[in-house]
This record gives structure tokens, C-alpha cells and sequence, in this order.
């Protein structure tokens, strides 16, 4: 009778400070990684690396953190404690990636400043730093399915979490548009100063929401299953027979693309193409992410199911293709219409972000032991495949005429890929 009330109560609707609690839990993440995709490459290259050196940076980072997640959704499949590793992994993240954007700590130690023992410094600190942000991602994200069997909660799980994204990545534009007002970058010493104020106050801020998710979130169970029976890891292969883990692993990862890849050469297109104010490095991406902001809370009110997801999905898609479009033909001398742009932008990244995380759900169904691989594997070829793009893209970048290619080229080809299939 115990069992039957429990898993009534495990379908019902999730409640609202239930959804709150868990969406602040990756916040930590989400602020460092928008400061990772945004400002990374552009740190670097403006401390003296030269492009390749930084896409190599940022492709240590990526294998790290691609790595990491098949091991740790291994061994959370194994021994679940999906609140141990996300906690674990966020300590992980605070301490190391104050270091990625701290300057090198080698080259004081050693008193040499040449490219390698840089590029060595910089890369270390990022697998640290993608480890700890791999293990973090892969409980919370998997913690979904362990939370509540309903379909409409799930998405509005994942939607609120998308929300708090967007929040965190506000958060980096407020920090960074105020840091770089207060403190001018005249010297070498002085663009570090920058980004090592922008890393410690987003570590601090991504700290205090751990600490609610961590207080307001109980650990979800994951070894008992329907009807309380205990049920066996289920094997790799498994998920590999499985035409739909195949569709949705090509959504989630082309649409985890569409956003990196843009977010990261964002910075470089309004200001080295466009040849907008400094402050519209900061303040475009914000109008973007308030955008998703709105769009992702009002996705939490619609009652979901699959073909939902897929036509919110398709527009979203149809609606960045249009924004890649006028990217690529939008000359300097109307660049006041990129604000515009970043409009839709922002609509769209959260029409399709949503949706795509919520097709994980859809696949993994009732089959929790296996929910942190699922998990764990998509995200390895989200970071893999964005890591060796990024590191083509970058080591062949001509500052003059790939910005707006680079920025508008893949995400379109992407979303082309999609909508044809």
C-alpha cells in the first residue's frame, strides 16, 4: 500500500518550490560557462596567445570535459548520490576556474613568460576546472528523471533550469559591463585584473545558489524503480540499439552547437565586425538572454507531450535560421539593428533549448539506472564535437573575414541538418 501512495505521489505534478530549488542548482555552471564560451578566446588573444594557442586551451578543456562525463554517468549509474557528485563537482569548478582567468601561475613560479608554459597553464586549469563542471552537469541534469515520472514536470524542470541559465548568464553580462566600465584595460596586467574580478564574483554568486539547491533538494531515488522493485543497471548497449537515442542524441548536440559556437564569437562579431562600443560585448548578449529568460518561463504553463516538442522545437530552429540570415547581411553602418536581432535570437535559443533537453526525458522514459549515461553520453559528443570545431575554427581564423562567417556559418548549417531531416 506504502509503495502504491509513493509512486502516485512519484507521478503526480512536481510542486513549484520543489521546481525552484532544483532549477538554482546550475547556476555555478551555467555563469562560468557562459564566462568560458564568451570570454575565453578573447582573453586570451588579448594577454598575447595567439589563436591557435587559445583554441587549443579551449580544446583540453572541451576533451576534459567530454571525458568526464562518460566516467561520472557511469558511476552514477553504479552508485547513484546524485547530490554527492553535484556537490563534489562544484567545489571542483569555484577553485579551479578563478585560475583559468587568474593569469599564469606557472610562469610567475618558473619567472618565464614564453607561449608554451602558457599554453600548458591555461590548459591544465581548464580540464580541472571541465571536470569538475562535467560531474556537476551530468547528476543535475540526470537528477530530472529521478525526480518525478510526469512528463509536463519533467519540461518544467528543464524549463525552469533553462530559465536560471539565463539568469546566471545575465548575471556575467551585469558583472562583466560594470567591470569593464570601472576597471579601463590600458595594460597587460590590466585585462587580467578584469576577467580575474568578472571569475571571482560569478564563483561567489554561483555558490550561494548551490547552496539553496543544496538545502532545498532532496536526493531523488534511482535504484527503485515502478511498484518499489530494485531494478539492475541497465547495460550501454541498450541505449545504442535504440534508433530514437541516435535522433536524439543529433538534436541535442547540432542544437548545443547552434548556441556555443554563436555565443562564443559573439563578442568578436559586434565588436571587430560591426565595430560597436565595447559595452555591446556586454549588453547583446544580455538583451539575449532576457529574452530566453521570459520565453523559458513561459514555457513552464504549457502542458507537454511529444509532437509539442518537436513543432516548439522546429520553430525555434526556422527562427534562428532567419537571425543567421540577417547576421550575415547586416553591414556595420546599421549595426543598431543587431539589438534587434539578439531579440529573436534569444526566443529561439529558448524555444530549442528546452525542447532538446526535454527529448532526453522522452528517451529515457521509466528507465532511471540508465539515465546518468544517457546523460553523460550526449554531453560527451556535445563537448567533443563544439571543442574540435572551435579548434578548426580558431586556429584558421583571419580577424577580418571570418567573424561573421564563423558566427553565422555553422549554427545555419546545423539548423539546416535539422529542419531537413
Amino acid at each position: 500500500m506504502s509503495n502504491a501512495i509513493e509512486d502516485d505521489s512519484f507521478s503526480k505534478p512536481v510542486g513549484r518550490w520543489s521546481v525552484f530549488y532544483y532549477g538554482v542548482g546550475h547556476m555555478l555552471n551555467d555563469i562560468t560557462s557562459a564566462c568560458w564560451f564568451t570570454y575565453l578566446l578573447l582573453f586570451l588573444t588579448d594577454i598575447g596567445l595567439s589563436s591557435r594557442d587559445a583554441a587549443v586551451v579551449m580544446l583540453s578543456g572541451q576533451i576534459a570535459d567530454g571525458l568526464a562525463t562518460i566516467v561520472v554517468g557511469e558511476l552514477i549509474d553504479r552508485f547513484g548520490q546524485f547530490k554527492i557528485w553535484h556537490g563534489a563537482g562544484s567545489v571542483l569548478v569555484a577553485v579551479s576556474f578563478s585560475s583559468v582567468f587568474g593569469g599564469c601561475i606557472p610562469c610567475k613560479t618558473l619567472v618565464t613568460f614564453s607561449s608554451i608554459v602558457e599554453t600548458v597553464s591555461y590548459s591544465t586549469f581548464a580540464a580541472i576546472f571541465n571536470v569538475g563542471w562535467a560531474a556537476t552537469q551530468v547528476s543535475h541534469m540526470s537528477m530530472v528523471n529521478c525526480i518525478t515520472l510526469n512528463s509536463t514536470s519533467r519540461v518544467v524542470l528543464a524549463s525552469c533550469r533553462n530559465a536560471f541559465t539565463m539568469v546566471a548568464n545575465l548575471s556575467l553580462y551585469g558583472i562583466a559591463l560594470i567591470v569593464f566600465d570601472v576597471i579601463r584595460a590600458k595594460t597587460h596586467a590590466d585585462i587580467e585584473n578584469q576577467y580575474r574580478w568578472i571569475a571571482y564574483l560569478s564563483i561567489f554568486i554561483g555558490c550561494c545558489f548551490v547552496g539553496v539547491f543544496h538545502l532545498g533538494t532532496y536526493e531523488p531515488r534511482s535504484k527503485t524503480g515502478i511498484h518499489g522493485n530494485i531494478h539492475a543497471r541497465i547495460s550501454w548497449t541498450y541505449w545504442f540499439l535504440k534508433i530514437l537515442y541516435y535522433q536524439v542524441a543529433l538534436v541535442y548536440v547540432l542544437t548545443r552547437l547552434v548556441l556555443n559556437v554563436s555565443q562564443a564569437y559573439l563578442a568578436f562579431y559586434v565588436i571587430n565586425d560591426l565595430q560597436m562600443a565595447q559595452s555591446a560585448k556586454a549588453l547583446v548578449p544580455a538583451i539575449i538572454y532576457i529574452c530566453s529568460f521570459i520565453v523559458s518561463v513561459l514555457l513552464q504553463e504549457i502542458a507537454w507531450n511529444g509532437r509539442r516538442l518537436k513543432a516548439y522545437y522546429t520553430a525555434g530552429g526556422i527562427l534562428w535560421m532567419f537571425c543567421g540570415v540577417g547576421i550575415l547581411l547586416l553591414p556595420s553602418s546599421m549595426s543598431i539593428f543587431m539589438y534587434a536581432i539578439s531579440v529573436f535570437i534569444g526566443i529561439a535559443n529558448a524555444l530549442m533549448t528546452v525542447t532538446a533537453v526535454s527529448m532526453q526525458s522522452i528517451l529515457i522514459g521509466e528507465d532511471l539506472n540508465g539515465c546518468a549515461f544517457v546523460c553523460g553520453s550526449l554531453s560527451f559528443l556535445d563537448k567533443i564535437s563544439c571543442g574540435l570545431i572551435l579548434f578548426v575554427l580558431q586556429s584558421y581564423q583571419s580577424k577580418k573575414l571570418w567573424t561573421k562567417k564563423e558566427l553565422n556559418m555553422l549554427p545555419y548549417n546545423c539548423l539546416s541538418l535539422l529542419e531537413s531531416r
